[in-house]
C-alpha cells in the first residue's frame, strides 16, 4: 500500500474514532449529568464519591470549573497517569481529551464541564439567531448586574 494511501486510511479511522467516541454523559452517567444544553454550549455536572473510578470515556475540549477540592488521577488511552489536586473555584482548560478517572480521596468531588460548542458574539446573537434567548432567571441576573454597575 502506498503511503499516500495508507495516510488517507489513518485519516479516515481517526474520524470514525472520533465519531464513535464514548459520551461521558452516556457511559459515565453516575459521574456525568448534562445540566444544560443548546445550541452553543454544554453543561455538565461532575460527581465522584470517594474512591470511585470510571471507565474509559472523552471530552471535548472545554473548561472544568472546581465546585469542591479533589485529588484526582487521571490515565489516558495509553496508561499514562496524572495525578491532580483541585481547589474549589479553580478554573482549567481541557483540549479534547480520552482518559480515565478515580478519585483518590475520602471525599466526594464535584466540578462542572463547560463546552462550547459555537463561536458567537453579541453582532451574531440578535433576534432570530439560534440560542439567542435567554431564560428569566438569567434575564434578571444580567439586570441586577447591570444595574449594579451603573451605580457604581
Amino acid at each position: 500500500m502506498s503511503l499516500k494511501l495508507c495516510s488517507i486510511v489513518v485519516v479516515i479511522l481517526s474520524s470514525v474514532a472520533v465519531a464513535f467516541a464514548p459520551d461521558p454523559t452516556k457511559v459515565e452517567a453516575s459521574h456525568y449529568k448534562i445540566a444544560f444544553e443548546n445550541s452553543s454550549v454544554q453543561v455538565v455536572n461532575i460527581h465522584y464519591g470517594p474512591h470511585e473510578k470510571s471507565g474509559l470515556h472523552d471530552h471535548p475540549g472545554g473548561v472544568v470549573v472546581v465546585i469542591t477540592s479533589g485529588h484526582l488521577r487521571l490515565t489516558d488511552q495509553n496508561g499514562n497517569a496524572t495525578e491532580v489536586f483541585s481547589k474549589p473555584g479553580e478554573s482549567r482548560w481541557f483540549p479534547p481529551f480520552r482518559h480515565r478517572v478515580e478519585n483518590l480521596g475520602d471525599s466526594t468531588y464535584n466540578a462542572v464541564y463547560i463546552v462550547i460548542k459555537a463561536k458567537q458574539t453579541a453582532s451574531n446573537c440578535g433576534a432570530g439567531n439560534e440560542g439567542s434567548e435567554i431564560d428569566a432567571k438569567t434575564a434578571d441576573i444580567i439586570n441586577q448586574y447591570l444595574a449594579s454597575a451603573r451605580a457604581q
